[in-house]
């Protein structure tokens, strides 16, 4: 059985949408999926379910999360090969010296090739932020709140909503694999 890694957007950022992780096993556990580990405290979990496109995974998801807990909940599920591709797609692997500032987009869903293609410098942070295949990046040596926004750029240029990690967090979800 293949491993994923889910994503939730916008889970125990402020006060709103509180989600504790142990009830988020629980819900994944009840679901079917196996072997659920969550990483730190914002929605990120790695486990190991039926072979099924990914999106159908997150759709089933998201349904258990309103069910179960009243929310409406934006989720990205993605495979092995498509977390190995956000992290061999550092497109600042030899500059970004601190992951907490090393953010990485991740598109909710995948992205047409042509929208990316001859398009990877973004504006809002040219020297700073690159669109990959699977995920934007953007290196914030500053601090993010010093950055300039991604995402409605990435929503706009893109058509497709992101779900913000930053490199400690990916470099954890890989080490799972």
């Amino acid at each position: 059985m293949p491993r994923y890694v889910v994503l939730l957007r916008g889970i125990n950022v402020g006060k709103a949408k509180r989600v504790a992780m142990a009830d988020l096993r629980a819900l994944l556990g009840d679901l079917g999926y196996t072997d659920v580990k969550t990483v730190l405290n914002s929605g990120n979990a790695v486990l190991t379910g039926a072979e099924a496109p990914p999106a159908e995974h997150a759709v089933r998801i998201e349904a258990a999360i309103a069910e179960r807990l009243g929310m409406d909940v934006r989720t990205v599920v993605l495979t092995g090969d498509e977390l190995r591709s956000v992290v061999e797609g550092h497109p600042f692997a030899e500059i970004a010296d601190n992951g907490s500032r090393m953010m990485a987009y991740v598109y909710l869903s995948p992205v047409e090739p042509v929208l990316i293609k001859g398009n990877e410098v973004v504006p809002q942070d040219p020297d700073r932020a690159r669109l990959g295949a699977r995920a934007a990046y953007q290196w914030c040596p500053d601090g993010l709140m010093a950055a300039p926004d991604m995402g409605g750029y990435l929503t706009e240029r893109l058509g497709v909503g992101v779900t913000a990690r930053n490199w400690n967090t990916i470099a954890k979800l890989a080490e799972l694999f």
